[in-house]
């Protein structure tokens, strides 16, 4: 007995399970962005929001205690509280759908039903891991930026590039605050430290980073001319940690990305096995936990950056008289210096006046993405009961769905996915010199992102 109105072909392909295996494929095929994100439920309604609350890293205790204070029931203890930070994690419903006429379909039409599966999950699969890079890389890149126009004279306000980062800053409470000047925040512009107390996106962006919001920063004080001048560096005190190409002279990095040189840095601006141990070496000082239990944290970087690695001294040198290696073999490097080199397409890629063709990879450990979803609730009631609803599918958190024809010749199949959920990208304001001696004073810690050509 047919178990729904579509064509007997169609139905045999669900019963057996090809349709969902198709689906599955791509959504599996590779390890992506999303891979390293902590999943947590999400039962509030589409589009709505929640604050979400992590606990920090209790202080030392280097204080002996008194022998006369353990003189009653609390032993002379005072009981202590987790420093906490919260951040907000948001969900919003992302779908697609692809149709299969079965009567102009009706040669192979099975096949073309799996076909059509199998795009959707891939699909699916890019959009989804594109949500989570977008999340990394707007975070990430933010708090980092340069001067845009020199100032014709002291001024408080500053045109920048990128005004993401300088926002929002910390409360005592670890609450996300918008920056104020009951809220200011240090940022050091060319040489000096000014109090920001205030951002404001321009009426027409014309930033020239990824994902880049031009505007105007306020400061409680005068900027000087010296220090607001164009391509000076604006860097945030809280701004996560960006490693660039250093000069071959000085070796000095980049202040900015628009002061990357191909002709004066080391490898040609190029990724260095230098770039990638600074960005190890930093993640590890900061306490942040590697991405799986393979003990590595995962580097996402683009097949081209990847290939800068092959003209650096330092890698040639690591590798030489080892010619059998898949690294020189191959033209695959897997992992090195403690990092598992994920190659990926989806890093944004950034074609600078003056520079080049600018390429970012980003180094991730545990916990530099929180994934909400909300799908599989949301398709409950259909999955639930006696009799499970055979066209409903729910794969890694994606519904893939297959809608019986509805039109007036009865010829139309539809297959869909949705997804319901999302991003963010939490902070560890907790984790600081005070707490880890060797930390910085990142509010984003858990990810750095490695610039070059």
């Amino acid at each position: 007995m047919a178990f729904n109105n579509l064509p007997a072909a169609l139905q045999g392909a669900i019963q057996a399970g090809y349709l969902e295996h198709q689906f599955s494929l791509p959504l599996n095929a590779k390890l992506g962005f999303r891979a390293i994100a902590d999943r947590e439920a999400f039962t509030a309604n589409i589009g709505e929001s929640i604050t979400k609350t992590r606990t920090g890293l209790l202080p030392v205790m280097t204080t002996a205690m008194s022998p006369a204070a353990n003189s009653d029931i609390t032993s002379g203890l005072t009981p202590q509280n987790y420093a906490a930070e919260q951040y907000v994690l948001q969900i919003a419903q992302y779908a697609a759908n692809m149709q299969l006429n079965v009567v102009t379909q009706r040669v192979a039409i099975a096949d073309f039903f799996l076909r059509n599966a199998y795009a959707l999950g891939e699909q699916a699969f890019r959009s989804v891991d594109t949500l989570a890079q977008q999340a990394l890389f707007n975070t990430y890149l933010g708090g980092n930026t340069r001067v845009r126009v020199t100032l014709g004279s002291a001024s408080t306000s500053v045109a920048v590039d990128d005004i993401r980062g300088f926002l929002a800053t910390w409360n005592s409470v670890g609450q996300p605050v918008p920056v104020s000047a009951g809220n200011p925040v240090n940022v050091t512009i060319g040489s000096d430290v000014y109090s920001l107390i205030g951002a404001t996106a321009d009426a027409t962006n014309v930033s020239t980073a990824p994902g880049g919001v031009s505007g105007v920063l306020t400061f409680s004080t005068s900027v000087s001319v010296a220090d607001g001048t164009a391509a000076n560096p604006v860097v945030s005190a809280v701004a996560p940690y960006v490693i660039r190409p250093s000069n071959s002279t000085t070796n000095v990095m980049a202040p900015t990305t628009a002061g990357i040189a191909s002709a004066n840095d080391l490898n040609y601006g190029k990724l260095t096995m230098n770039m990638i141990l600074d960005a190890k070496a930093t993640m590890s000082a900061n306490g942040v936990p590697t991405a799986d239990g393979t003990g590595m944290y995962n580097l996402y970087v683009d097949p081209i950056q990847a290939t800068g690695l092959y003209s650096d001294p330092a890698f040639q040198q690591f590798f030489r008289g080892q010619v059998t290696t898949k690294e020189y073999r191959e033209g695959v490097i897997a992992e090195m210096l403690g990092v598992r080199l994920q190659e990926t397409n989806l890093n944004p890629v950034q074609n600078l006046p003056g520079v080049g063709t600018v390429r970012r990879a980003i180094l991730c450990g545990q916990g530099a993405l929180v994934e909400g979803q909300f799908t599989e609730d949301a398709y409950a009631q259909a999955l639930t009961g006696d009799e499970r609803d055979e066209s409903i599918s729910i794969v890694d958190g994606i519904a893939h769905v297959t809608r019986e024809p509805l039109d007036a010749l009865k010829q139309v199949v539809t297959q869909s996915w949705s997804y319901i959920g999302g991003f963010v990208v939490p902070s560890d304001t907790t984790a600081n010199p005070n707490t880890i001696p060797t930390a910085n004073n990142s509010a984003y810690k858990r990810a750095i992102m490695i610039e070059s050509l």
